[in-house]
């Protein structure tokens, strides 16, 4: 059979031209995916039986054994795929799928064993359900179940009939089996489970689901958390967990009707790997305002992709955080959490936790997969089947009782189980057939399709769950009748209207994810394939307004490339299409500092690469990610693999590049890479960069060089090599993420003058008004200058800022560096100890362990200001512990603390070596102002030991750093300490 998809008339599959409207017909728009069972049968010994046998009697027996076999399977439903020397090949599902056909197929096994004995033969027999190509012009069905079945019927013995596990999953206690040992099936990897078929029964018939009943209980959970949030003003997380069919969707829409407030509504896509914040988006636009607060305001319009600086997850949180309490009281409903985006979930954590002062109610549905990445989850409601009282009234009294028995039995109380099996009912007035899952209960009532209308709703499928009429037209531009098939498909509540994302067209929604994963998988591979590809340019064409819509193609074009690549048909200007599509949503991810989508889309797009050849931009910015989101070892793997393909290749640039990153994030995880491993390795490198002229290779190189010098505290030489490496970036029109923060970072622990380093900042902040880090370091600048009142009121209002965002690790460091830091400028320890622990609660609830030394120390510092020696100890030992011994400033501090302890204690030889050794580390660096710190701990430790000139000597070398680096605070009390020691010293 072929279909017309112009008019949708069948026609035979031989057919060129439809024989109702005339039009040219495409065989492959018959072809469809289905599950089928195949039954292979044989007769046993049929060599020995020609010989024994006359022939025009041998003929007359086979005649016979044919027409037998061939009315048995047409008996139960099957299809004579073909006879195959004495071999009978049946299948159960085509032409029509019908939801028992793995049933069919064993019951049809049993009568046929019992035909063998009539006919005086033997035989053996084999089924095997699996998935499946129909339709072709070769055959009916083409696909591995026919494989397995033929080899289960070789493996058989006279008389037998063996199944597979899949068949034997879906026929459940319809039959009787004994379990044979899996069997090692010639072309098959892994070995088949395998069952004896002893007995089939008739199946038991059951029915059909909808409407809304039953669930009283749940809806008094969803109103009393409304009246909670309105009368705390505060907000409420609720989330629905439940199977696909038990009514989440169902039980929102009833609370949401009896609550009355208003509501918004957003989604994650099925296909949301990488687009973060569609729901969000969604939501914005249905408020249609921005927050009235401009940072918030700003943060939202970044996220719009409108123009302007980038943002964070933590602004962007906040920010969406503003525009729901400025609305409320309000309803916002996000449907399909199970899909949402890492980043997402922990925005909806954000504002559930941190929201105030107004009503909001956040109602999430989800599947139970949301669990299984989130395993802490709060769930509110956890939908059961219906009971069988409140299943029973959704099917009509005036069905005949033991149809409408027989459906209640069924469903199990899912209400889509009812639903469907009472939608095939009314449509076809048959008897019911119970399906064995809900997968082929959906293939069933699909195969009872117009064929215009399947058509119709398989191309609608290629889109997603919400689909526009305007794509379904452009992947069947031949389609007369698209809006009534459309209509029709509506008034059979298989899809519904729907909000359209894209002016002037038509949205719609399929009634149940279910329902277009059913009409998705039924379609060939090479049909998806040439369907994504369309609809990718679709939308390009129409998806200007979309903030995501790189991302959106990018997808689409992904997937045709995949399916073309299972299908060995290879389309490299396809495959470079979707990858650099993958590469600018990934690179927008990043530059918004949301690494973990920009790791996920980067590594997708990363597949696409042709074997052989390299996408050094994409490996750049997926090497960054994977290192921004803490997968150092994915990112050390995927360095090695470049370095070993790049050499197979003989492509030595790439192969270099590789072996530096390897290097760098080696460094904290193999021992065995050593900074002058790295260093030796990046001076090798770059004469071959420089003659190749491949400025996104010097690039590279040149943040290898970057990384040495900063390993080793060379922080000058570090933040030279750094403009270096932005000078070839821009060549190369590569843009990274951190410029303005690692330039700052430079300056602030390098040897950079504080006068200097403020002009910088005044200079540069006006380009990044948002930038957290360079206000961290303009506070940590004035707090050096002494002008404490400045750095208290940034450092407060960043504090409270982030605060109100929730936790993050700019908070974090916000409070055990530059608030602990100025607060020990300032002689205020008591408020440096006490910003340091909160700091360090924040870093071990989040589980970031990177900054965990430099806190310890910091606290460390804090607590002997306070004489609290212990204390001290205790953090000082914590930081010694902790993090690698190359962080030079972590390893003078935790000395310089720990000789004051012992020196305190009366250890003078122990106390001095230790601080001898802070020293000596701190002269290999350009740490300037660690380095004054580090002569000043000397000092103490030498002046507890009486030894007074000496500890003079140590503090005018403390005091000449910090007046080197402009630090007036640190320099003020060192002139202090250094008159009460010379009042003390011997003349």
């Amino acid at each position: 059979m072929i279909v017309c998809t112009k008019c949708g008339h069948e026609g035979a599959a031989s057919a060129r031209f439809c024989e109702a409207c005339g039009a040219a017909l495409d065989a492959r728009s018959s072809e469809r995916r289905k599950v089928v069972s195949v039954l292979f049968c044989d007769v046993v010994g049929s060599t020995e039986l020609g010989e024994s046998t006359d022939p025009e009697v041998l003929r007359a027996l086979l005649a016979r054994y044919f027409d037998q076999m061939r009315a048995i399977v047409v008996g139960h439903g099957g299809s004579v795929e073909k006879f195959i020397g004495d071999a009978v090949v049946a299948v159960f599902g085509v032409p029509s799928v019908h939801e028992d056909d793995a049933l069919r197929a064993c019951r049809t096994a049993v009568e046929m064993q019992a035909a063998f004995i009539g006919l005086g033969v033997q035989g053996r027999i084999g089924v095997s359900t699996g998935e499946v190509v129909t339709g072709t012009l070769e055959r009916l069905a083409t696909g591995d179940a026919l494989n397995v079945a033929s080899r289960l019927q070789s493996a058989a013995g006279p008389g037998d009939v063996l199944i597979d596990e899949t068949t034997r999953a879906l026929v459940g206690d319809a039959v009787d089996v004994a379990a044979v040992e899996h069997l090692v099936l010639k072309g098959k990897r892994e070995p088949v489970g395998t069952y004896r078929l002893l007995a089939a029964r008739a199946a038991a018939e059951r029915p059909h689901d909808s409407a809304f009943v039953g669930r009283e209980g749940e809806l008094a959970t969803l109103r009393e958390a409304w009246e909670r949030a309105l009368e705390e003003r505060r907000c409420a997380l609720v989330t629905i967990i439940g199977d696909a069919g038990l009514g989440k969707s169902r039980l929102a829409a009833e609370a949401l009707s009896l609550i009355g407030a208003k509501v918004v509504r957003g989604r994650c896509p099925p296909y949301g790997a990488g687009i973060t914040y569609w729901p969000v988006v969604e939501v914005v636009k249905q408020l249609g305002t921005l927050p009235s607060d401009d940072s918030a305001a700003a943060a939202i319009r970044s996220l719009l992709g409108e123009p302007g600086p980038g943002t964070s997850p933590e602004d962007i949180a906040w920010a969406f955080r503003k525009l729901l309490e400025e609305h409320g009281p309000l309803v916002v409903l996000i449907d399909d959490l199970q899909w949402g985006e890492e980043t997402f979930l922990d925005l909806i954590e954000h504002v559930a936790l941190l929201s105030s002062g107004t009503p909001l109610l956040l109602l999430c549905m989800a599947r139970p997969e949301l669990l299984d990445s989130r395993p802490s989850w709060p769930v509110s409601v956890r939908l059961a089947p219906l009971a069988p009282v409140d299943a029973s009234r959704l099917v009509s009294e005036s069905m005949p009782d033991d149809v409408r028995t027989r459906i209640i039995e069924a469903a199990a109380g899912n209400p889509l189980f009812i639903h469907e099996m009472l939608a095939m009912t009314g449509e076809d007035g048959v008897e019911i057939v119970v399906p064995p899952s809900l997968k082929s209960l959906l293939a069933a009532r699909l195969d009872q399709l117009d064929p215009g209308e399947r058509g119709v709703l398989e191309r609608a499928a290629i889109e997603g769950e919400h689909f526009h009429r305007g794509a379904v037209q452009a992947l069947g531009p031949d389609e007369p009748q698209l809006t009534p098939r459309l209509a029709a498909l509506v008034r059979r509540e298989l899809i519904r209207p729907d909000k359209a994302q894209f002016a002037g067209e038509d949205g719609f929604r399929f009634r149940h994810l279910l329902i277009r994963d059913a009409a998705y998988d039924a379609l060939p591979k090479a049909a998806r394939a040439e369907m994504h590809q369309k609809l990718g340019a679709w939308l390009e064409r129409h998806g200007e307004e979309l903030v995501e819509v790189e991302e959106l193609v990018g997808y689409h074009l992904e997937r045709a490339v995949h399916y073309n690549r299972e299908l060995a048909r290879e389309d490299l200007a396809l495959a470079t299409e979707a990858r650099r599509r993958l590469l600018r949503g990934g690179q927008r991810a990043a530059l918004r500092r949301d690494y973990r989508a920009a790791a996920g889309l980067l590594e997708r797009a990363a597949v696409l690469t042709p074997s052989g050849e390299f996408d050094l931009v994409l490996e750049t910015e997926l090497f960054d990610a994977l290192v921004w989101v803490a997968r150092g070892h994915d990112a050390l793997s995927r360095a090695d693999a470049l370095t070993e393909a790049a050499a197979v290749a003989g492509d030595r640039v790439v192969e270099l590049c590789g072996m530096i990153y390897g290097g760098i994030v080696g460094l904290d995880l193999e021992p065995e890479r050593s900074l002058e491993s790295l260093s030796a390795l990046v001076a090798e490198a770059i004469p071959v960069f420089e003659e190749g002229g491949d400025e996104l290779a010097l690039y590279v190189a040149h943040i290898g060089l970057a990384t040495v010098a900063e390993r080793g505290a060379r922080m000058d030489a570090g933040l030279e090599a750094r403009e270096q490496a932005y000078v070839h970036a821009e060549r190369a029109g590569f843009v990274p993420s951190d410029v303005l923060a690692a330039r700052a970072a430079g300056r602030y622990f390098g040897q950079t003058p504080l006068k200097e380093l403020l002009e910088w900042l005044d200079e540069n902040e006006p380009r990044a008004p948002d930038d957290q880090f360079l206000r961290a370091y303009r506070a940590g600048t004035l707090g050096m200058l002494g002008r404490f009142d400045e750095a208290r009121a940034i450092l407060g209002a960043m504090r409270a800022e982030l605060a109100k965002r929730g936790p993050s690790v700019l908070l974090a460091n916000i409070l055990a560096f530059e608030s602990v830091s100025v607060e020990l400028w300032a002689g205020d320890a008591a408020a440096a100890a006490a910003f340091g622990a909160e700091g360090w609660r924040l870093y071990e609830e989040m589980g970031e362990r990177s900054f965990l030394p430099g806190a310890a120390a910091g606290l460390a510092q804090a607590f002997f200001r306070l004489d609290q020696f212990d204390e001290a100890d205790g953090w000082a030992q914590r930081a010694a512990e902790l993090g690698s011994t190359d962080d030079a400033w972590k390893e003078m501090l935790w000395r310089g603390v720990k000789a004051k302890v012992l020196a305190r204690r009366g250890d003078h030889a122990e106390a001095e070596t230790l601080a001898r050794r802070a020293v000596a580390i701190g002269e290999t660096t350009e740490l300037l102002d660690a380095q004054g710190d580090a002569h000043a701990d000397l000092a103490e430790v030498l002046s507890f030991g009486r030894r007074v000139p000496e500890a003079v000597a140590a503090l005018e070398d403390a005091i000449a750093r910090y007046v080197r680096k402009g630090n007036v605070a640190s320099t003020l009390r060192a002139r202090a300490r250094l008159a009460e020691l010379q009042a003390v010293a011997p003349q």
